[in-house]
């Protein structure tokens, strides 16, 4: 039988059973639904829009371009992409998922990448931001500011690895092969490609600026609808004992790197959506902090399926495959757990007293004690709706004016 039509039958037979597990257990699925509305409409969605909108401009009147051109000695030995990589590696570090996948798939519909670079570069530069690494995880899931030190240093620490390592794909294809000879007049050439740039965009800057907020609002949208839909799944999966079913295979499996079985319940969650993950894995009672640590680093840079699938819909509008994104995530939580347990002592063990009481991070002095994240964390959840009902209001009036374009 043809392949296609396997897939076919599976996907019909898949969201069928969804669908009658949604009408036989209605109110379990819209309290997952209303959590993962507020996840998304208190975190998300205010955390990702100020980075979208200012990136587009960015990309818009050129500088990306200025920045590419001067990261270039940088990024192209290291990763093989040219230096508008940097770009998307800094943005989607500063502004978490899926910043890199959006930001990435923008500069390939610019043809400022090739496939393959796209492709290489798209496996790197989706990761977690820092607030919810400090904030949700650490602080508000463990109560631990000093642990998030050692998260983050196994997240980004294995973002690097999977991007020295993805450099390596795509060698057989036929690639473009530039050659830099910009080292001595590299600032000037920047800044003639900004204005050139800027040229070939005629639309003035109120044009760019709504433009820029439509288009990330309008992405914010579909990355809201997909974490709905995993939060709905993965509470249904549970309801009907899959879940269930699913973790002894995963204790088996956890069992061989001596973890307690109570993890195969937190990292199945986490494999669907990480927060969830990460929260059951720091409510684990049979495990220790290194292995809560080791699971969480894993989660985190896993991504979670909600956020792959965030990803795929995203790179759809491209020629970007998703396979080898999905391939370095693999890649990415083993670099990061493993990581987790090499920096395990010299980052988070020997900077405890005796007492065990929780230490603030030398680098960040007072302002990284667990009760001031906490603060900030909770300030930012509170005042966070209100932003994402003014950007709502804004996307109505923009869609309706650019109807209103339309029908002229």
């Amino acid at each position: 039988m043809d392949r296609s039509l396997w897939k076919t039958i599976f996907m019909s037979a898949s969201f069928t059973f969804l669908a009658c597990i949604l009408i036989i257990y209605p109110k379990h699925s819209l309290d997952a639904s209303i959590e993962g509305l507020n996840m998304w409409w208190e975190v998300v969605f205010p955390s990702l829009l100020p980075f979208f909108i200012v990136s587009e401009i960015l990309i818009g009147i050129g500088v990306v371009r200025f920045i590419g051109i001067l990261l270039e000695p940088l990024m192209r030995p290291v990763f093989r992409v040219p230096g508008v990589g940097g770009f998307v590696w800094a943005m989607g570090l500063a502004s978490g998922f899926p910043a890199g996948a959006k930001f990435t798939a923008r500069l390939r519909q610019e043809r400022q990448l090739t496939s393959i670079e796209a492709e290489r570069l798209v496996s790197f530069t989706n990761c977690s931001n820092p607030l919810f690494i400090f904030g949700a995880v650490a602080v508000g899931f463990f109560h631990n500011a000093s642990l998030g030190l050692l998260l983050a240093a196994a997240h980004y620490g294995g973002n690097i690895c999977v991007g020295i390592l993805m450099r390596f794909h795509g060698l057989s294809s036929n690639e473009r092969t530039e050659k830099d000879n910009l080292e001595s007049n590299r600032l000037a050439s920047a800044v003639i490609a900004l204005h050139e740039t800027r040229k070939k965009d005629d639309r003035p800057i109120g044009k760019i600026i709504g433009d820029a907020v439509h288009s990330s609002i309008q992405t914010l949208l579909m990355v809201g609808g997909f974490i709905i839909l995993f939060s709905v799944l993965n509470e249904l999966l549970s309801v009907v004992q899959v879940s269930q079913l699913l973790s002894v295979i995963f204790t088996i499996l956890l069992s061989a790197f001596h973890f307690p079985a109570d993890l195969s319940m937190p990292l199945l969650s986490g494999l669907f959506e990480i927060t969830l993950g990460s929260r059951l894995t720091s409510e684990t009672e049979h495990a220790t902090l290194l292995q809560q640590a080791i699971m969480t680093s894993f989660i985190l840079a896993f991504n979670g399926f909600s956020v792959q699938a965030q990803v795929a819909s995203i790179l759809a509008e491209t020629d970007i495959r998703f396979q080898p994104f999905f391939v370095a995530r693999i890649l990415h939580g083993c670099f990061a757990a493993a990581i987790t347990l090499i920096l395990w002592q010299p980052l988070y063990a020997s900077q405890q007293n005796d007492q065990g009481a929780k230490h603030v991070f030398a680098m960040f002095g007072q302002l990284s004690k667990t009760d001031t994240l906490q603060a900030y964390w909770d300030m930012f959840t509170m005042y966070s709706p209100f932003v994402t009902c003014f950007a709502l209001l804004l996307f109505i009036i923009l869609s309706i004016n650019k109807l209103r374009g339309k029908l002229v």
